[in-house]
């Protein structure tokens, strides 16, 4: 299916600020920032950190045909736990206050599959790592101008896993290309002399929460619960307008 197919047929997980379904609706109409949905629609998404055994983290460079963010380079993969999936893709409160999303995980595995060509396999739900969660809105002007009609407004579960190896072989709808990095790469890729464009998501989770704290204790991060927050959302880039009176 095309880019706009998927679009269309794509059911995403709506939510509210504190992360409680309300409902489900088009990846279409949810990426929309216009008229009487300014900020797009709130839904749920996750993004994978994929190390491989020597600590180096797969980024992706988006394909220059997607319809949102095209052509930058964000973590290994990014995408959304949809409605409608046997077995499911949705989370419930107990499966996000125990830590386990298996939702989010089936979705990962799939997305992996999908975008990057890796086997199910290699990436089993039961060895993803799931840390903490992110809400944040961004709308994609650096595509389609300061009145772009598409954005993206999520609660992003962050999920990690490390592998010994990985057969990757990228869909070129969905990816331009890949690089395996250290941290020290990274941060020279992120330079603004590198003249890279970098999604949003990433770029936050990037300098608040992966370079400075898991990415240094990867194993800790991967085998223990130190870095693991289920109650907390974080929330950047979120206008007041959407987070409304506490």
């Amino acid at each position: 299916m095309t880019q706009e197919d998927l679009m269309i047929k794509d059911e995403c997980i709506l939510v509210d600020k504190d992360d409680r379904i309300i409902g489900h609706g088009s990846k279409y109409s949810s990426h929309r920032f216009e008229n009487d949905t300014p900020h797009g629609k709130l839904h749920r998404a996750f993004s994978v950190f994929l190390f491989d055994s020597q600590n180096r983290l797969l980024l992706q460079q988006r394909a220059a045909s997607k319809i949102t963010f095209p052509s930058v380079w964000t973590n290994t993969c990014c995408s959304h736990p949809l409605h409608g999936y046997t077995p499911t893709e949705v989370d419930s409160d107990a499966d996000v206050a125990a830590g386990t999303v298996p939702g989010a995980k089936r979705a990962a595995v799939r997305k992996l599959r999908h975008e990057l060509g890796i086997p199910a396999g290699q990436v089993p739900e039961g060895r993803f790592k799931y840390l903490t969660r992110l809400h944040y809105c961004a709308p994609d002007t650096d595509t389609h101008g300061p009145g772009s009609p598409w954005g993206e407004h999520e609660i992003d579960y962050i999920l990690l896993l490390k592998g010994d190896s990985f057969d990757v072989a990228p869909n070129p709808e969905e990816v331009d290309d890949t690089r395996w990095v250290t941290p020290g790469e990274l941060r020279e890729m992120m330079r603004p002399e590198s003249g890279l464009k970098w999604s949003p998501w990433f770029r936050i989770i990037a300098e608040r929460f992966l370079l400075p704290a898991w990415w240094s204790d990867l194993e800790g991060a991967l085998a223990t619960d130190r870095h693991v927050d289920t109650t907390t959302i974080h929330r950047v880039m979120v206008p007041d307008a959407v987070l409304g009176p506490e």
